[in-house]
């Protein structure tokens, strides 16, 4: 993921929202700004100003690192072969009624 050099010297955060208690942060968008701090207030003045949010997070756009659609099959599908993480792989014994 590039980053578009700035002629302001600002730099792209990428924002993210959690709306309220015990939900996930979700992205809603990106704002520029020279630092941190001037960051989240951008993104506070940007997204979040009918009260939609908690928490707000910023994170430098240069920072994320994604993966390629063609590493697919080396990242993924190593987990389909290995159901012993999900517990329908295990019995449950008679004893226990539901879980």
């Amino acid at each position: 993921m590039g980053q578009e050099p700035s002629t302001t010297g600002d730099q792209l955060w990428e924002v993210f929202v959690r709306a309220r208690r015990g939900i996930d942060h979700v992205h809603c968008g990106s704002v520029h700004a020279p630092d941190a701090e001037l960051a989240l207030q951008a993104a506070r003045d940007l997204y979040t100003r009918r009260n939609e949010g908690v928490s707000l997070w910023v994170v430098p756009a240069a920072a994320i690192v994604v993966s390629e659609p063609e590493d697919n099959d080396a990242l993924f599908e190593p987990s389909v072969d290995k159901t012993y993480r999900y517990p329908t792989y295990y019995d449950l014994p008679d004893a226990v009624a539901k879980m």
